[in-house]
């Protein structure tokens, strides 16, 4: 089909009307982090989430070497709800490093356990100061709300680096990921969760178990919430039979991810 010159012109404007508002969007459109769940051992995935060029293209992680049976423990602290303290037991009798990811409120309300937390050899992370949905916020508050965080952990622990980030809810977009790699952050998402946030549902710690140890696999990033009961009573089985398995437990700091 053969075009004059006029259909030419009208077809190059349209596409510069569509290419436009589209790009411009992109960068805003919020995703809630979602992943295919692994079962019997096989990688975790988000291939399916229409995200994963833009957590790619900004370094966030999702995923540790995916060669090695090694596993990372990440816990969620928006608020304390008195079973940290038997997590923090737990890690340090079993000599495993963890990251917890705290809140403003946290930092305020905790700042012993903050202290221990360091001193017990684990990092601390940033999951904003009050919690917000980062895609709704402009890049100056997302700005304070790190942060903010970040400087008063140092005033209460002495802990003077904070590379990590936990986005609130697991929101995001491609601005808030470019955003917070400005300030310095790695967003750290997971490849192994359940929904353990609800303090008024306890199914047992059996329950917590089996939803962690069915969905392990090599570089597995694991996202606990510390108010969870059933967490804290798991936790030791957990880590004894992942280890019988032959994995190890790592630091973020000793992260080394690979494509995925």
């Amino acid at each position: 089909m053969k075009l004059n010159r006029i259909s030419l012109i009208v077809l190059a404007l349209l596409c510069c009307m569509s290419m436009q508002p589209i790009t411009a969007a992109s960068m805003d459109q919020s995703f809630h982090f979602g992943f295919k769940k692994s079962k019997n051992g096989e990688l975790a995935s988000i291939d399916q989430e229409g995200f994963k060029d833009i957590v790619q293209k900004h370094g966030a992680i999702f995923l540790g070497d995916t060669s090695k049976k090694e596993l990372y423990l990440t816990f969620d602290n928006g608020y304390e709800n008195g079973f940290t303290p038997q997590i923090l037991d737990v890690l340090k009798q079993k000599k495993v490093p963890a990251i917890f990811f705290v809140t403003g409120h946290y930092i305020k309300d905790q700042p012993e356990l903050l202290k221990r937390m360091v001193n017990e050899g684990h990092l601390i992370g940033n999951h904003s100061w009050s919690h917000p949905d980062m895609s709704r916020i402009s890049p100056e508050k997302m700005k304070t709300e790190l942060l903010r965080v970040k400087e008063e952990v140092t005033q209460v622990t002495g802990q003077k680096e904070m590379k990590y980030l936990r986005t609130p809810r697991g929101i995001f977009s491609e601005r808030t990921l470019a955003v917070s790699k400005d300030l310095g952050f790695t967003n750290v998402f997971w490849s192994v969760a359940y929904k353990d946030w609800d303090t008024k549902v306890r199914m047992g710690s059996r329950y917590a178990y089996e939803k962690v140890m069915a969905q392990i696999h090599p570089g597995a990033v694991i996202l606990l919430h510390s108010v969870s009961k059933d967490n804290a009573d798991a936790l030791a089985q957990i880590i004894d039979d992942a280890r019988k398995q032959g994995y190890e437990f790592k630091s973020l700091d000793e992260l080394k991810t690979k494509s995925y």
